[in-house]
């Protein structure tokens, strides 16, 4: 079964139809459907004629590629009303942002009817360029990494398997009901999605100045999932780490590239400072588990490791769930006593307590309610929580 996400853009219709004419920047990590949705979304696409090109090519185009594709879709617009122009993998052209704001301007004064959608895999280059050149001049859409719901409705997965396998399509069609294929699939997520990432998306595009040591702070973030790693205890585990500031760097890169979250401490209203210790929170645990090579079969029966694993897919569907609406995902401690998450849009504020193996010490979260008595406790999984994981997982709003 393919299935193609396709009410993630069930508001771009009206948005290529209606004013204000904006461009569409459809935004999220790799191998999610990004490409797959819109491809069928144009199969239906039935206004005006659509026009659909990609940048991922073997020598990048330049910004003239990007005018001879638009002055296409003009010729086709001026001819039949309307033209939909589609442009994916847009961070691989140089200057892109610059020249799609050049011609863009140009249809708004000559009144040229071309709506543009742009695709993006690497969120950094694309918020890069939104923010340079686009301000005022578009809208994003979204699209996270697959949720339980999702692979449940797809492929057909129980709870267990998407803890352990996480969400992504091209490497669920890889395993079989006995998980026989798991070598298969772990060289898959780390051969076409985590050397992609770090390679074409990261180190190829950003400045890093150690390689080696931007590497080693994914590996350790896999190690140590949905755990507070203080940036001391990170400079002390990895080789030629320098100093914090150069690892915290490293995270926000992972950040932008949506594999890896380093969460702050929530400290109220007051300034939260950057170098406090993370809670590293890896937003898919498919790649928890095949970049440490770990079996499914030793890993479920691991109690600790099992409920570290729950704790990360918890926060990751938080996270992701959260994304554009304006919600922000911390963690607390104070001494010994913690909160496993806090969510907070606005005036609300949510305290999660993830219960991944029976009963669980709830003095930090009953500490917590007293220090913030507007905070609302929610008990995730396991004997005495308020909501079951798989209840929890098959959310689409946020609490």
């Amino acid at each position: 079964m393919e299935y193609k996400r396709e009410k993630l853009l069930s508001s771009l219709k009206s948005r290529l139809t209606h004013e204000p004419n904006l461009v569409q920047v459809i935004m999220g990590p790799r191998q999610v459907g990004k490409t797959t949705a819109i491809q069928s979304f144009l199969k239906k696409w039935s206004d005006f004629p659509s026009l659909y090109e990609s940048a991922d090519q073997l020598t990048p185009p330049d910004v003239n590629w990007i005018h001879e594709l638009w002055e296409r879709a003009r010729a086709i617009a001026q001819k039949e009303k309307g033209c939909f122009l589609v442009i994916d993998e847009i961070q691989k052209i140089l200057r892109w942002s610059e020249a799609i704001k050049k011609f863009f301007d140009e249809d708004r004064r000559f009144k040229t009817n071309v709506r543009v959608v742009l695709l993006g895999s690497s969120a950094l280059m694309v918020q890069r360029g939104l923010t340079e050149s686009l301000a005022g001049r578009f809208e994003l859409i979204r699209f996270s990494h697959w949720s339980y719901a999702e692979c449940k409705q797809a492929f057909g997965w129980d709870l267990e398997k998407y803890i352990f396998f996480g969400g992504y399509p091209g490497g669920a069609n890889l395993l079989d009901n006995n998980l026989a294929n798991l070598d298969r699939w772990q060289q898959y997520i780390r051969e076409s999605l985590i050397e992609t990432v770090l390679n074409k998306d990261i180190l190829l595009l950003t400045p890093v100045d150690k390689p080696a040591l931007f590497r080693q702070a994914f590996q350790l973030a896999c190690a140590h999932p949905a755990e507070i790693v203080a940036y001391a205890k990170m400079v002390g585990q990895l080789h030629d780490a320098g100093n914090t500031t150069t690892i915290a760097s490293y995270l926000h890169l992972l950040a932008a590239a949506q594999l890896v979250v380093p969460l702050p401490k929530y400290s109220g209203e007051k300034i939260r400072q950057r170098a406090s210790s993370p809670k590293l929170l890896v937003l898919n645990n498919a790649l928890i588990n095949a970049a440490m090579l770990r079996d499914f079969s030793h890993t479920r029966e691991d109690q600790k490791l099992w409920g570290r694993l729950v704790e990360n897919c918890v926060g990751a569907h938080l996270f992701n769930q959260s994304l554009g609406t304006g919600a922000e995902l911390f963690y607390w401690r104070e001494g010994d006593l913690e909160v496993d998450y806090v969510l907070k849009k606005g005036s609300d504020l949510v305290a999660f307590e993830v219960k991944a193996n029976g009963d669980k010490d709830q003095r930090g979260l009953d500490h917590f309610l007293k220090r913030y008595p507007q905070a609302r406790p929610l008990r995730v999984g396991g004997k005495g929580a308020d909501m079951d994981l798989e209840t929890f997982l098959s959310w689409k709003n946020l609490p």
